[in-house]
């Protein structure tokens, strides 16, 4: 046996076995309990990266783990494979967003097989072949007809230039993230899914999600923002002649209003605008802002005195001024607020830019008379210079005004969502069509089913700006199939969060006939274990939970959560290189391959000077801290690679690339491949010690692995493989030794291949059963006792559990150093803590 590892040939040759044998599709049919393990699929951006390999490493850990302890495993594999980026490079290479999408699917394929990781293969999918969005668009269909899509206007952020819709993510600055261009505000028809809907129902099932993050669950509750308040309205003070309605979650605070402001595209608004110059101008300017709530947080916060006032509904004397406000979306509640500055900082700064009195309305103990400077008061306290409401509870004073309003007739209580319904019309071209023909007769009408899929052209170009389908010959035109008549199809395409928002359910069934089969996968679903960034912790996730509920209320499913288990692990960062090129100009970057790092510093290879060494950040190919696994695979192989990734950081905290790191790992790898070559079957005799560290190591990593505390996992292998080393030939050390051959079977599944078949292993350890564990074994009979000579320690001692005290005083007065500190001296004190030390005191 080679006394070092060949990763290369051995990670060739396994990963061959494993594809031959198909040793990890799973069988739909079998008898066995079912785990579904479930990383989130990537974009196939061309290159996978180190964090891809974090993550995949550890499901593949649980899921080899599974396939071990008797479990029929699923663990697929697939491509998010729509969106902008392709068609930006089909723009900027000259390629179809196609021929792009799929090169880039079959490098990464590649590199991902590199790594011996146990996928289902066989069930791959990308969601931009046909014989995914096809399904994708029987289900859009089936809402269709449930009632849960719908189409209206909606503000949306325009690039004139690109002509399309952006995302807000894409709008950085007011511009276009790719043109550069100022962006619009513009109402256009847009389809909507009614997630609103599942409101309630999708703050309620965060309850049921033990096996999730807290912090995950508390963003999704933030996100979706169910709250209770106060719908009223404030009435005209003459000669203006139209109420106001608005919505506020803290009415408790009415009597801090100082103004009311209204969306530029407000009915009142455009009232205003009719006889108003400065007004049309000024919500001309509101347009060229953004369309998120985000965004208009962190906007400079304007607004137009429309000589407007309503009246205050406590009293009739008490006047508000009316403001236009480009921080007010009409989609957002009523399209109007109450401006409260005191209590809202938002409110607050629009108040000291236009002069508007700030009245403090809730106070802490003693603090009634404290006034607001620049920072609003948001914490608990009593209502102050409130009338009625003084000395109230904030949440009694919201009762009592909601009853007032009630009772009066200006106003309700009312439950309100933050969440709004999902926009997702895209007007791009590499999307899946929305299966929809529009008629001059009949309106919006869906293409019928047996007509699907609605398979988007290859002939199409991107020399003109703005979404290929609406300019294509021949492909948008087609007759009504509900009248005859010519009409034309819809040239939006999804949102791409639609393809991930049912993968997870293809994974489990593909038949060719229907987007998936109850009963197939009612046996793997709900997911047990979902690994992926916790960047998805809103959306993505969100929007995998309407869907599933959506299909629970249509009848296809007979479950609402999709996910029981979710884990968001870490990123893997790295130190950045870089130099400064002058005032007013960015740094230059350098790539960790271009640098020559010591403990004192880094230089640049090319000129030996200097390069400034910057913090450990996330891996970004802009600051070039990027490490190209293939790189790293070639040189280690792929089981050092994994092994680093579960070894260093717990698997949720960001784990930090380096050198010494990935070395160590594949030092690890030599270790235990020269332990494998020293299996002595021959060898007899027991060593009582090593068969219980073995047994206890067994059921710990058993333990770690199930609670995803891979990196405790590998230390308490790191303390076998210490303990085996030590250890002198035995049957024992023969046990031990292919016991750690199926430890790291999960975490190094070619070297545990390799070292089984070279110590005579039946078939393959891929489908070896976890080692048994005898209970006996995991209790310690022995101890270790302190030997301490005034009170520091001097030696040790191992003994039988329970050993009596006197037994314990004889044997450390016996123990070698012990003696010869004491030196013939007669202690004049004996202090014993049985189990756990012995305390000499002269």
């Amino acid at each position: 046996m080679q006394r070092r590892f060949n990763p290369l040939e051995a990670d060739a040759r396994w990963q061959a076995t494993w594809d031959e044998r198909q040793s990890f599709k799973a069988d739909d049919a079998s008898s066995k309990p079912r785990s579904y393990v479930l990383e989130m699929f990537p974009y196939p951006s061309g290159r996978i990266h180190i964090g891809h390999v974090r993550n995949y490493s550890m499901g593949d850990v649980l899921a080899r783990f599974r396939r071990m302890t008797g479990h029929e495993v699923l663990h697929p594999m697939g491509w998010d494979a729509f969106g902008m980026p392709a068609e930006n490079a089909a723009m900027e290479k000259k390629v179809h967003p196609g021929e792009w999408t799929r090169s880039n699917i079959a490098n990464m394929r590649a590199q991902l097989k590199k790594l011996g990781f146990a996928i289902d293969w066989s069930r791959e999918l990308a969601t931009c072949e046909p014989d995914y969005y096809g399904h994708e668009q029987a289900l859009f269909l089936d809402m269709l007809e449930a009632g849960l899509v719908y189409r209206k206007e909606s503000a949306v952020n325009w690039d004139p230039v690109d002509m399309t819709v952006l995302a807000n993510e894409q709008v950085i600055d007011g511009r276009g993230w790719r043109s550069g261009a100022l962006v619009e505000k513009r109402k256009l028809s847009q389809w909507f899914l009614k997630i609103t809907q599942f409101a309630d129902d999708l703050v309620a099932g965060l309850a049921t999600l033990d096996q999730w993050p807290d912090k995950v669950k508390l963003m999704q509750e933030n996100w979706i923002g169910k709250s209770v308040g106060l719908q009223f309205h404030f009435e005209p003070v003459a000669p203006f002649d139209s109420r106001i309605d608005v919505y506020s979650t803290r009415p408790d605070t009415i009597f801090g209003a100082s103004f009311v402001a209204i969306a530029a595209d407000h009915p009142i608004a455009q009232a205003v605008a009719a006889t108003n110059p400065q007004a049309v101008a000024f919500i001309e300017q509101c347009k060229a802002g953004g369309t998120t709530a985000a965004e208009l947080e962190t906007a400079e916060k304007l607004g137009f005195d429309t000589g407007l006032s309503v009246v205050h509904p406590f009293d009739p004397d008490w006047h508000l001024p009316v403001f236009i406000a480009n921080f007010v979306l009409m989609d957002y509640g009523t399209g109007a607020v109450m401006g409260v500055p005191a209590h809202d900082q938002r409110d607050l700064d629009f108040a000291r830019k236009y002069m508007l009195p700030v009245e403090r309305v809730v106070a802490p103990e003693g603090e009634a008379d404290t006034p607001i400077h620049d920072e609003a008061y948001t914490g608990p306290g009593k209502l102050v210079n409130s009338r009625f409401l003084d000395g109230m509870s904030v949440d009694a004073a919201k009762a009592a005004v909601i009853a007032r309003a009630e009772s009066e007739g200006w106003g309700a209580g009312k439950t309100v969502f933050r969440l709004r319904d999902w926009g997702v019309s895209r007007q791009r071209y590499w999307g899946t069509p929305i299966p929809v023909i529009h008629c001059a007769t009949c309106g919006p009408v869906g293409v019928p089913k047996e007509q699907l899929p609605v398979i988007l052209p290859e002939d199409i170009t991107f020399d003109v700006p703005g979404n290929p389908l609406d300019r294509h010959p021949t492909w948008k035109h087609i007759d009504c199939p509900s009248c005859g008549q010519p009409a034309v199809r819809e040239t939006d395409t999804l949102d791409t969060f639609a393809d991930s928002s049912w993968y997870f359910i293809r994974f489990a069934s593909q038949p060719s006939d229907k987007p998936f089969d109850r009963k197939t996968v009612e046996k793997w679903l709900p997911v047990g274990q979902y690994i992926g960034g916790v960047e998805h912790a809103i959306l993505h996730l969100l929007y995998a939970r309407f869907w599933t509920r959506a299909l629970q209320h249509m009848g296809q499913l007979g479950f609402a959560e999709p996910f029981t288990g979710l884990f968001t692990q870490g990123m893997v960062t790295h130190e950045t290189y870089s130099r400064e090129q002058g005032e007013g100009l960015p740094p230059v970057y350098f790539a960790p391959g271009e640098i020559d790092r010591t403990s004192e510093g880094a230089t640049l290879i090319a000129d030996a000077a200097p390069v400034e060494v910057g913090r450990v950040i996330k891996m970004s190919k802009s600051k070039k801290n990027v490490v190209d696994p293939d790189d790293i695979i070639a040189q280690y192989g792929a089981d050092a690679v994994r092994w680093f990734m579960l070894s260093d950081s717990p698997p949720e905290r960001d784990l930090p690339w380096t050198e010494a790191g990935i070395e160590g790992s594949w030092r690890f790898v030599n270790r235990v491949w020269r332990l494998f070559g020293d299996c002595d079957a021959s060898a007899e005799g027991q060593d009582k010690a090593l068969d219980r560290k073995l047994h206890q190591t067994v059921d710990g990593v058993a333990r770690d692995i199930e609670a995803l505390g891979f990196n405790k996992a590998v230390a308490k292998i790191y303390e076998l493989t210490n303990a085996i080393e030590k250890a002198k030939p035995s049957a024992s050390r023969t046990a031990a030794i292919r016991g750690l051959a199926l430890l790291v079977a999960p975490m190094t599944p070619h070297l545990a291949e390799e070292g089984w078949a070279e110590m005579g292993g039946e078939g393959l350890i891929a489908d070896a059963a976890w080692p048994p564990v005898d209970p006996a074994l995991l209790v310690d009979d022995e101890v270790t006792i302190a030997c301490q000579v005034m009170g520091k320690l001097r030696d040790t001692i191992t003994v039988p559990k329970g050993t009596a005290k006197d037994e314990l005083e004889r044997l450390a007065l016996a123990a070698p150093n012990v003696v010869r500190i004491l030196d013939g001296a007669t202690p004049k004190k004996i202090i014993v803590v049985p189990d756990r030390l012995v305390n000499i005191v002269f």
